[in-house]
């Protein structure tokens, strides 16, 4: 009996032992390429070597081109009734901004109907002198003066009209318009509803068009010795993250600010996409060589910081990229500097890096 329980037992653990085996065969894993849309997204850059350099960084802050705005003062005297714009509006050129009630327009006004009359009363009295000098009763020195009464009458009605129309004057509503003089954005505003003004208040508006702007540096003592007229900076702002505009230093202030106890430089930037708003804060790069050594380098933006080390991805092909442990001998803000570990002339991926690497830790 003893025999029949066992022979089912080990044809049943020959058949179970057969389909284990075939379930724990080995399959190949599939190798990671970089398709076709993935590769859109990364940027792949050739190692090179560069001359080594140092950060400095320093901060600022943009603001328009003091040699592109137009300030406008009030010439005349009174109280502002009304405003049609607000800080940082774009204006045309002639555009009505602002209104000024002024016993000023009262009096122009009055002085112009006064001369009209005047001027209507001299011309009667030309004629007259020419029908007196025609006929011989009156001397050709009285038609000259009755002549030069009248002229000088216009040339002051006509100066009366002149400055009612530099000031814009309103005759239904008794008001000087305020035009703006140019096109561009209002960058400053010192003026409101109710507000007296005179003819020596400050600017009450200035206009620039802000192609062009001025980013002021804050160099400290400490970095007097490393900054210098026509250095190239590197610009970037809180408000576009990773985005660096390109510009140079200009000029240097000769004398410290006192108020903020630093030296103030000039960069001008192009600004015709108008990204860069006065106001912001800037922050300044400047890249200074050191003794002209010259070091493999690597974009300090392929770094993928990971468990505490720093791996670079080194492209070979769609399908064999390696990730690199690395040790840089030096480095700054933009670059990575090597005498070992990374050879000139591999290819390094520097953009979307850490998508790729995670697939392959993966």
């Amino acid at each position: 009996m003893k025999k029949y329980i066992v022979l089912p037992i080990l044809g049943l653990m020959l058949v179970y032992g057969c389909g284990k085996k075939e379930e724990v065969k080995e399959t190949k894993e599939e190798k990671f390429c970089i398709d076709k849309d993935l590769k859109e997204k990364i940027t792949i850059e050739p190692i090179q070597k560069r001359s080594v350099s140092e950060s400095i960084n320093l901060t600022g802050n943009i603001t328009y081109n003091g040699d592109h705005v137009v300030q406008f003062n009030s010439l005349v005297e009174g109280i502002i009734t009304k405003t049609t714009f607000s800080l940082g509006d774009y204006v045309r050129k002639g555009q009505i901004l602002a209104e000024i009630k002024s016993t000023e327009l009262n009096s122009m006004q009055s002085e112009s109907k006064s001369l009209q009359s005047q001027i209507n009363v001299a011309q009667r009295n030309l004629q007259a002198a020419k029908s007196m000098f025609d006929d011989g009763i009156s001397s050709q020195k009285d038609l000259m003066q009755a002549q030069s009464e009248l002229d000088v009458l216009k040339a002051n009605l006509e100066n009366v009209r002149a400055n009612l129309a530099m000031f814009s004057a309103s005759s239904e509503r008794s008001v000087f318009l305020i035009k703006a003089p140019t096109e561009g954005y209002i960058v400053d505003k010192n003026i409101s509803p109710g507000m007296q003004i005179t003819n020596s208040s400050e600017p009450l508006f200035t206009i620039s068009d802000l192609k062009e702007i001025w980013v002021l540096v804050n160099v400290y003592t400490s970095n007097l010795k490393n900054v210098s007229e026509n250095m190239p900076v590197d610009v970037t702002t809180p408000a576009y993250p990773g985005e660096i505009f390109k510009g140079k230093i200009n000029m240097m202030s000769k004398i410290f600010d006192a108020d903020e106890h630093v030296l103030k430089a000039r960069i001008v930037m192009d600004n015709r996409n108008l990204k860069l708003k006065p106001g912001m804060t800037a922050d300044i790069t400047i890249d200074k060589s050191i003794g002209g050594e010259e070091l493999v380098s690597v974009p300090a933006k392929a770094a993928i910081f990971d468990n505490n080390r720093d791996y670079i991805l080194i492209y070979k092909d769609d399908c064999t990229i390696e990730t690199r442990e690395i040790s840089p001998k030096l480095k700054n803000n933009s670059w990575l500097y090597f005498d070992k570990g990374v050879n000139e002339g591999e290819k390094v991926i520097t953009k979307n890096q850490l998508l790729i690497h995670e697939r392959l830790k993966n």
